[in-house]
């Protein structure tokens, strides 16, 4: 199994999915919980949520593999994202949940974590990196858009009900002041979604490290509550559900390949 799909579009947007995929190696599943097998904290049907991005000429990266077998979200070296809070690994060991992901003494070591970033966060970056050079080259500007999900309630991770778009630009370090101006005017001018800029989901390891607004490479974070497009208890995708979170995310996607980003050429 290729380790992510890449489709390649003709617009200065690169939409990257990283929590998308479920897929375990057997070795790996065998290892772990019966719980944990169901992957809970997979980004549930974002491809499917995302796919129209394609029509707006999107190159979008799917990955094949589950957040827990390696996190392509998470530096190497597996530093924190958000210091003193509650959050999971390179290789997680505990589900959202705080549950353990594997059977008593089975977690990977060290090597074997070392071995799952070269199988397979290395590639996924090698593509990140390749692909945005060659949209910027084609554009002079590339928005990179980091699509993500988690259920609306999660007390491991956050106080109280996830609002249902959380947009993230590192406090603002990882795009344009313009493009997070422009984004939260989408946001702030619908009524039927709460939202919030920059407030517990900041923008993760791919935002912060591969946003370089001054340089034309905008990087932005979406965190959606999946309970705008999914039943959170039994997965299951909901067209009636996602219909209407899909025009606000197209909304914004507008900003990016529609309108032109000014002093960019």
């Amino acid at each position: 199994m290729n380790v992510f799909t890449l489709h390649r579009g003709t617009a200065p947007l690169f939409v990257s999915l990283p929590h998308d995929g479920t897929a375990i190696p057997d070795d790996i599943a065998a290892r772990m919980t019966p719980a944990a097998r169901r992957v809970p904290d997979t980004d549930w049907h974002v491809s499917r949520l995302y796919a129209f991005a394609r029509e707006l000429g999107a190159s979008m990266i799917v990955p094949n593999f589950s957040r827990y077998v390696v996190d392509l979200n998470r530096p190497p070296d597996d530093v924190s994202l958000y210091p003193g809070q509650n959050t999971t690994g390179l290789c997680p060991i505990v589900q959202f949940s705080g549950e353990k992901i594997y059977l008593p003494g089975q977690e990977p070591t060290p090597d074997e974590i070392a071995q799952r970033v070269e199988c397979y966060w290395r590639p996924y970056h090698d593509a990140l990196t390749a692909e945005i050079a060659r949209i910027k080259a084609a554009h002079g500007r590339v928005v990179l858009w980091e699509g993500h999900s988690i259920r609306s309630v999660v007390p491991f991770l956050f106080d109280g009900r996830l609002p249902d778009f959380n947009l993230g630009t590192a406090n603002g370090a990882s795009c344009s002041a313009d493009l997070q101006r422009r984004l939260s005017g989408v946001l702030a001018a619908q009524e039927k979604y709460t939202f919030v800029v920059n407030g517990r989901f900041k923008g993760g390891y791919i935002t912060r490290r591969y946003g370089d607004p001054a340089n034309g490479v905008d990087a932005v974070q979406l965190e959606l509550a999946q309970s705008n497009y999914m039943d959170e208890d039994s997965f299951a995708y909901d067209e009636a559900l996602a219909a209407p979170t899909q025009v606000v995310i197209r909304a914004l996607f507008e900003q990016v390949v529609i309108v032109d980003v000014p002093g960019r050429q």
